[in-house]
Order: structure tokens, then C-alpha cells, then sequence
């Protein structure tokens, strides 16, 4: 899941700047890939396919950057839309965004993602 992901993801970024800060050269990689999307991309899909479709782009992604890193990378650069793409209108990119609730509201969606705001 994303939630499991991204905390992986963080740390794994941290300790890389640590190591590479102690070099003195490093070696990069740039990845660029056809996102994976909906056929229709004009056509908004469900919240449970644009997750599905989010997640195999970042399996995608993961792959290449195991790769590179094996390859010797010390920084690798991935494509700004790589997870969600880009070719959506202002009702289809819905699904493919989170909530986020009035700063009134007392809810914080990252350790309560089952409520409604």
C-alpha cells in the first residue's frame, strides 16, 4: 500500500543523502517511463482503479530505481508525473488526489484514512 510505501521510501531517501554526502563524486541515473493510465483518460475511473493504477506505476518505478542502485546510482531522478501522469481534465484527475480537510476540521488524514472529514 501506499501508507506502508512511503515511510520505506523516506528513509531509504535520508540514509542515500547521508551516504552521498560523504563522498566525494556520485554517480546518477535519470528514469523516464510511459506512465501507466486509464485507456480514457478524459473519463474520471474510481477511487479504487487510480489507487490500482498509482500503484503499479510505483511498482514500476521501484523496479528501476533497485536497478540503477545496483548499477551503482547514488541519486536517481524519476519523472515528475511518473505515479499519476498527466493527461487528465480538472474531473478526471479526481480520483488520483487525496482530501485534504479544513484546517478547522480536527482529523488527521494520515493516521485516521477510514474518516470521512
Amino acid at each position: 500500500t501506499i501508507r506502508s510505501y512511503f515511510p520505506k521510501c523516506v528513509a531509504v531517501v535520508a540514509l542515500l543523502a547521508l551516504s552521498v554526502g560523504a563522498l566525494d563524486t556520485f554517480s546518477a541515473a535519470v528514469y523516464e517511463h510511459t506512465v501507466i493510465l486509464p485507456n480514457r483518460t478524459e473519463t474520471p475511473v474510481s477511487k479504487e482503479e487510480g489507487l490500482l493504477l498509482m500503484n503499479k506505476n510505483i511498482d514500476v518505478l521501484e523496479r528501476a530505481v533497485k536497478l540503477a542502485a545496483k548499477q551503482g546510482a547514488h541519486i536517481i531522478v524519476t519523472p515528475e508525473d511518473g505515479i499519476d501522469g498527466w493527461v487528465f481534465t480538472r474531473e478526471s484527475i479526481y480520483p488520483y488526489l487525496e482530501d485534504i480537510p479544513d484546517p478547522g476540521v480536527n482529523w488527521i488524514p494520515c493516521r485516521e484514512p477510514w474518516r470521512n472529514h
